[in-house]
């Protein structure tokens, strides 16, 4: 395996000529893919996106868990 980019950054043309590189890199640390030397994408593992979109409860729920709930704060517009 060849040698890591230093900030995990790799160009598009790179990215696709490494792609199971990345893949692998991917599973321990986000890999950023940059277009014309600005960041497009990143790739993260599996594990890390479904630990990211998780629902963590509903609307409901976090309002009635919020730490200003009764500190009779106004709120009106």
């Amino acid at each position: 395996m060849m040698s890591m980019p230093k900030d995990n950054s790799w160009t598009v043309a790179g990215a696709k000529a490494r792609l199971a590189e990345v893949v692998e890199l991917a599973q321990h640390a986000p890999q950023t893919i940059t277009r014309n030397g600005r960041p497009s994408v990143v790739i993260v593992s599996a594990e890390e996106w479904l630990r990211k979109t998780r629902r963590k409860g509903t609307l409901a729920e976090f309002l009635l868990e919020s730490p200003l709930r009764g500190s009779d704060i106004n709120l009106e517009r």
